[in-house]
């Protein structure tokens, strides 16, 4: 099963690093890893997105996080209401005979065209995992050149803030 646990960490160096590295020594595996600035300086904020076999599996990863020094706060959002997003930017191939549609797709999935040349298109897309995965499903007929997501990204919903919870 999939969790996302939005990891508080002290803004240092090699912080991701150790917490990445915590987690794949322990065998579990890294869906996707993001990290970020807060609204506090000396904050960093990275959702993990892992997977595991069962709760206690996923109490092990949360405790052995939980003795790392830098990390201030450890919360599971995947039982917490939350907004999830993902960016992904893709550039296609794009012929005179094909590009036509190739808008009319972009403006369905309400992804925005960022670069335009004579052969290719890039397309940026924000939205939940499911939908960039089925952009991407219909993408392959015009020919996916090249594909870079961002991993998620998750935050709860209401006026508690992660720090809080």
């Amino acid at each position: 099963m999939k969790h996302t646990l939005a990891v508080l960490v002290e803004n240092r160096p090699g912080v991701l690093t150790h917490i990445s590295g915590l987690i794949s020594r322990r065998a579990f595996n890294i869906e996707s890893i993001a990290a970020g600035y807060t609204e506090e300086a000396d904050t960093t904020r990275i959702t993990i997105s892992v997977e595991v076999e069962s709760e206690v599996e996923l109490e092990q990863v949360v405790n052995q996080l939980s003795k790392l020094v830098d990390v201030i706060k450890i919360v599971n959002l995947t039982y917490v209401e939350s907004i999830e997003r993902e960016l992904a930017l893709i550039k296609v191939k794009a012929s005179k005979t094909n590009r036509s549609d190739l808008v009319n797709v972009v403006e369905i999935f309400r992804a925005k065209i960022i670069d335009v040349n004579r052969e290719t298109v890039a397309i940026e897309l924000t939205g939940e995992e499911s939908k960039i995965d089925a952009f991407c499903e219909v993408l392959l007929d015009f020919g996916i050149i090249e594909i870079v997501r961002t991993g998620k990204i998750a935050l709860s919903r209401g006026p508690v803030p992660a720090k809080d919870m």
